[in-house]
């Protein structure tokens, strides 16, 4: 039974991932890829003994339909999840601490990455063709920092209105801007996603215990999958294997050099990631390609129409860049952890709330950017 509902979720999901590359008028069920995803961990810990079986409609429902998780995560296992289903509940620190989870992720979500999105918004407006090369540049550190805080706002949210309701913390990002490697941004970013396919994929096919050829033909498809997961776009099928073929390649050559060199490897996150960033952002081919000529010029794609852009785009959002990269730095974070119970920090999340309803009075409708996975 284990083995055909495991074959039925994976069929489903193939389906409608596989079908839009074919046949985009498919059209995908909200949040399929993560509620497959956590009823595919469950069959796989029944059958591997790590889990019993559920024997309650309601209860194995709550765990896969768990309103704040459905439509985009994060991705929790059933034994995560199995100790709060039989004790729907919280005790009031409880209910405090998802408090201020979820007011810290509706800020992150509203006052940047929704204001962050508008830049970009603006470049997709104006045409990759007619931007300059600077203004490019700027638009991919800026989609990076607004994917990241409406990503981590929405999984804070989730897992902060999952612990108002008696279901434990997940972790789901740890400051992934401050990765020495594409291997170690991975490692913090989604990371919920990630120990899924290093728990039912990668291992199951052997990980790394069979010889550098096998390593690497696990990595392929693990990237092949997460391109997959993603989105059904040929694109994210390119952002998949671009990000593994650099996964490959620091394991096999540079990765260990990375880590000795601190400052040189966070310059190289901070130019690679937003590089495939743009390729999971931009979803035709031939725009793509026409962004890639103005972040790389030497490829010649035409006179750039207003060369001094950067200059008007950086005056309107530097301020927004800078307080998306002072929220990036662990020491911030560290400081709220340790203060958090202040009535300081209690009064800093009290106005970082009703800034971001006030915000939301006055903005049209942003829903999450992994709304559409």
């Amino acid at each position: 039974m284990a083995f055909a509902g495991l074959i039925t979720d994976v069929g489903v999901l193939a389906f409608f991932k596989i079908g839009n590359v074919v046949d985009s008028n498919i059209l995908l069920p909200l949040g399929i890829s993560f509620y497959t995803f956590k009823m595919i961990s469950y069959q796989m810990d029944v059958f591997r003994g790590k889990v019993e079986a559920d024997n309650s409609f309601w209860s194995f429902g709550s765990y896969v339909c768990m309103f704040p998780q459905l439509t985009s995560g994060p991705i929790m296992r059933y034994d995560d999840a199995s100790e709060g289903l039989e004790h729907l509940g919280c005790t009031p620190e409880q209910f405090e601490e998802g408090l201020r989870l979820l007011v810290i992720g509706l800020g992150a979500k509203v006052l940047l990455a929704d204001r962050l999105g508008i830049l970009w918004n603006d470049i997709q407006t104006i045409g990759f063709e007619s931007i300059s090369t600077p203004l490019a540049w700027l638009g991919a550190f800026t989609y990076s920092l607004q994917l990241y805080f409406d990503f981590e706002g929405y999984s804070l949210m989730a897992v902060g209105i999952g612990m108002m309701i008696g279901m434990p913390y997940i972790k789901n990002f740890d400051q992934p801007y401050m990765a020495t490697s594409v291997s170690d941004f991975w490692r913090r970013w989604h990371m919920t996603l990630g120990s899924w396919f290093r728990d039912y994929v990668y291992i199951p096919m052997g990980g790394n215990r069979k010889g550098v050829p096998r390593l690497l033909l696990n990595l392929c498809v693990v990237w092949l999958l997460t391109g997959l997961w993603h989105g059904s776009g040929v694109n994210f099928l390119i952002w998949g294997i671009t990000v593994g073929l650099f996964v490959i390649v620091e394991k096999l050559f540079y990765g260990k050099w990375l880590s000795h060199h601190k400052l040189v490897s966070h310059i190289y996150v901070w130019i690679v990631i937003p590089l495939t960033w743009v390729i999971f952002a931009v979803t035709s081919l031939p725009d793509l390609g026409i962004y890639f000529g103005r972040l790389f010029p030497f490829f010649g794609i035409g006179e750039t129409l207003n060369p001094q852009d950067i200059f008007k785009y950086f005056s309107m959002y530097w301020w927004l860049l800078l307080a998306g990269i002072f929220f990036c730095i662990p020491g911030v974070s560290a400081w709220f952890n340790k203060h958090r119970k202040s009535w300081y920090a209690n009064a800093l999340l009290l106005v970082l709330f009703w800034m971001a309803v006030y915000q939301l009075t006055n903005a049209a409708n942003n829903p999450f950017m992994y709304f559409r996975f």
